[in-house]
This record gives structure tokens, sequence and C-alpha cells, in this order.
């Protein structure tokens, strides 16, 4: 008995619809993205960005109320605060809903950073004793630091490596603050 002829099939081939769609995929994957002119609303990794920018710039603000409250905390405050506020400016550097803060130097945002935080938000109630005022900044930054750790989970590469910084930099604040207070 004779082998019937092979038979060919009447239409594409599978190999044509699997390059068709991964060719339709890298278009679609290319054409929208965070910086896309299509919509008006910002990407997640936009609003992550900002909400870190405000995040940041609350902790600044209790940074100052504290050292409004207790001057002689400059000294071990002093470099806490820089790294906070060099954080703000990071953020806010690419943030969406702030444009001018990319401008501003790191310094000159440290410096802003006093200024703006105090006056944009209520009086702060700082404890009265430098102890309890260093582990309620303890308590600000380890929850800050929590936050960032599992919002990194959700944004892209390089916003993620830096909520990974300025987490682990709120970690090791926390437990400076923690043991200056002991």
């Amino acid at each position: 008995m004779p082998y019937p002829p092979p038979r060919t099939p009447s239409g594409p081939r599978r190999r044509s619809l699997l390059a068709s769609a991964a060719g339709a995929a890298l278009l679609v994957g290319c054409s929208a993205g965070p910086d896309s002119a299509a919509g008006n609303a910002p990407s997640a990794a936009a609003r992550a960005r900002a909400r870190a920018a405000r995040d940041s710039e609350g902790l600044l603000a209790r940074y100052d109320a504290v050292l409004a409250a207790h001057p002689a905390l400059a000294r071990p405050l002093g470099p806490l605060r820089a790294q906070v506020a060099a954080h703000r400016a990071a953020f806010a550097d690419r943030a969406a809903a702030s444009p001018s803060a990319g401008s501003a130097s790191p310094a000159s945002g440290a410096a802003s950073g006093t200024a703006s935080g105090a006056a944009s938000s209520p009086a702060l109630a700082v404890p009265a004793g430098e102890k309890d005022a260093l582990a309620f900044l303890a308590t600000a930054e380890r929850g800050l630091a929590d936050r960032r750790a599992k919002e990194l989970l959700d944004v892209p590469g390089e916003l993620a490596r830096l909520l990974a910084s300025a987490a682990a930099a709120g970690a090791a604040h926390a437990y400076l603050l923690t043991e200056e207070a002991k």
C-alpha cells in the first residue's frame, strides 16, 4: 500500500504566525511608554516617584521641626537630614509633578527644603525630650523605609534601585537614631 502524498496546509504557517505575533508585540511595547504623549495620566512610575519625593519632603519637615525644637541635636542629625534632602532631590529630579525641582542642585535643594518644608506643612508636634524626639524620627524613618521596600517591587529598574537605596538609607537612619536615643 502506497503512502498518501504529504498534505500542504492551506493557510499561513505556524512560524509566520509566531513571527508576526512577536513583531506586533515589539511594536506595541515600543510605541507606548511612560513618555508617550497619547495619555495625559502619569505612569505608575511617575506617580511612585512623585509620591517618594513628597514622602521625603514630609520626612525633611520632621527633621526641621525636631531641629527647631532641639537645636542641640544639629550635630548628630545634620548628616541624616542632608541625606534625606538628597533623596528628595533625587526623586523630585524627574518627577512629573514638579518640573522645577530638577533644576535645583542637591545643595540648594537641601537649603530650600528647610524653608519650603517648614512653610508648607503645619507645625508638627515634636516630643519635648531629645531622646523622644530621636525616637519620633526613628519611627518615621522606619515606616518610610518599609513602605519604600514594598513599593520597589512594583516599579521599573532605575526607580526600583533608587527606592531600594533610599529604603536602605532610611533603615540605617532608623538604627542610628534608635542608638542615639539610648
